[in-house]
């Protein structure tokens, strides 16, 4: 198993790496940094000085190497924009975007799992067939469209919920929670729905088409010729072994939401990364495009590899080859 571990760590080291390069590619072909640090009028000599103190007249092999040992200690360089480290940007943007993914996940995985195995139990009910439709809604209908269309009805009509922002906010520490508030928990629920809905479609519909080719196996034949109750046939056997790729499609969907979250972020005006990396693109900012490029694939990284895990702990056949030798 440790083996296991180790050779799934260094093939996403390896991914980091390329990405990292990708990363640095933007410095080196996306223009030149100088011109977006000085005005026009600024001297030549003046302009030879920064790109020294930059760094910039080193070969490329050394400014890759650097630009890899300031990433592993959190150092993106300076906003040509905001004029601040990227880092302390990201970190000041990041509770509101992971608070924001949490209840999305949420959300998608508790009614997308219910919903896929009432829809498989219940295949031929009204409910169910009610469930499918909403699935095909969710699929269909672009994410700035569904956010759009929530803040027309819940925020413009009835004016239950906020249509922007993020409510008021507890500082614990460096971390930013909505979670402690009225307003916080308020102004939760639109994007939340917003980013997850397309999410719970896909779990729902994975869930369901799963539970009913579990629900045909022979095993679950003789676990009611046993005598089984129906519960722990349907919750205990069926659902256990239907939940093995959900936990594939659930990891890589997280991160989807994170990265993914530009859009339902623009909409909602959420402050969070994904409103700093679209404000990044509009002002050519590099570095915050870079970073938020690394931190993306650290992320899809890291669930991958918890999902690899997961694996060989719900299904025993994946434990016995992993430890079964080459």
């Amino acid at each position: 198993m440790l083996a296991f571990v180790l050779r799934r760590a260094l093939q996403s080291i390896g991914v980091l790496l390329a990405v990292g390069l990708i990363a640095f590619s933007m410095f080196r072909f996306a223009g030149d940094p100088v011109n977006q640090l000085v005005g026009p009028d600024t001297p030549y000599a003046e302009r030879l000085q920064i790109r020294e103190s930059l760094g910039l007249d080193d070969p490329v092999v050394v400014q890759f190497a650097r630009y890899v040992g300031n990433a592993l200690r959190g150092q993106f360089g300076n906003s040509y924009q905001f004029r601040q480290p990227v880092s302390s940007l990201i970190a000041e943007r990041m509770p509101a975007t992971l608070e924001l993914a949490l209840c999305a996940t949420v959300f998608a995985l508790v009614f997308g799992i219910l919903m896929g195995v009432y829809s498989a139990l219940r295949r031929d009910g009204a409910l169910a067939k009610l469930f499918q439709v909403v699935s095909l809604v969710g699929v269909s209908l672009p994410t700035f469209l569904i956010g759009i269309l929530l803040i027309f009805l819940f925020s413009v009509t009835l004016g239950w919920l906020p249509s922007f922002g993020r409510g008021d906010t507890v500082r614990l520490g460096w971390w930013t929670t909505g979670f402690l508030t009225a307003s916080g928990l308020r102004a939760l629920i639109l994007p939340s729905i917003t980013l997850g809905l397309f999410q719970m479609t896909l779990i729902m519909r994975l869930v369901r088409a799963e539970m009913l080719e579990v629900l045909r196996t022979d095993y679950i034949r003789f676990a009611r010729a046993r005598g089984l109750t129906t519960r722990s046939i349907h919750f205990g056997h069926a659902l256990k072994n239907t939940l093995v790729p959900v936990i594939t499609v659930a990891g890589l969907q997280l991160g989807s939401i994170i990265a993914f979250s530009i859009i339902t972020e623009t909409v909602f005006q959420w402050p969070g990364m994904g409103l700093l990396f679209v404000q990044a693109v509009q002002n050519v900012d590099v570095p915050i495009m870079a970073a938020y490029l690394l931190l993306v694939a650290l992320i899809f990284v890291s669930i991958n590899l918890v999902v690899d895990i997961l694996y060989t702990v719900v299904d025993p056949r994946l434990r016995v080859a992993v430890r079964r030798p080459a």
